[in-house]
């Protein structure tokens, strides 16, 4: 497993220098953590960047975002963080205040944000994940609360 968690390592995960599957996780998370689950049923050890513990610089951010193709107002998160405290609903701010505001509180990116060769995505529902793998399930699959996503034909039911 490549799990980077150091404080000052900055790895350039951005869609271009990417030849394998990354996932920007949260282990406290539980979408996090079944779509890491998921990666791991495909037969892939993902690099794990846990972001809060390894923000991305502002550079590697911007290319996140540039492959999913979303605004930075899309990727701030709501809940647990302090969105409402710092007024980040306010129209007024810019797409780099509100990228200064992520990499001052990783906790305002959304998660879990999942590199492949094939796309970079916000794997929310966990499902979604499935839609960026190179290599289809090897096992059948129910996320932690229960709900099976492959089923015993390997077949996906969501």
């Amino acid at each position: 497993m490549h799990n980077v968690s150091r404080s000052h390592t900055h790895l350039d995960m951005s869609p271009a220098s990417m030849s394998k599957i990354a996932i920007y996780h949260n282990p406290n998370c539980g979408t996090s953590r079944n779509v890491l689950a998921l990666i791991r049923n495909s037969g892939i050890e993902p690099t794990i960047i846990e972001y809060l513990k390894t923000p991305p610089s502002r550079e590697t951010l911007a290319a996140l975002l540039a492959g999913m193709k979303m605004q930075p107002h899309e990727l701030l998160r709501r809940k647990g963080t302090p969105y409402e405290e710092l007024d980040l609903g306010n129209p007024g701010w810019s797409d780099e205040e509100i990228i200064g505001f992520m990499l001052q509180h990783p906790i305002l990116i959304e998660r879990p944000i999942v590199v492949t060769p094939l796309a970079t995505k916000l794997c929310r529902p966990s499902e979604a994940v499935l839609d960026i793998l190179p290599d289809p399930p090897r096992a059948p699959f129910a996320k932690e609360d229960g709900e099976v996503v492959i089923d015993e034909t390997l077949q996906r039911v969501k």
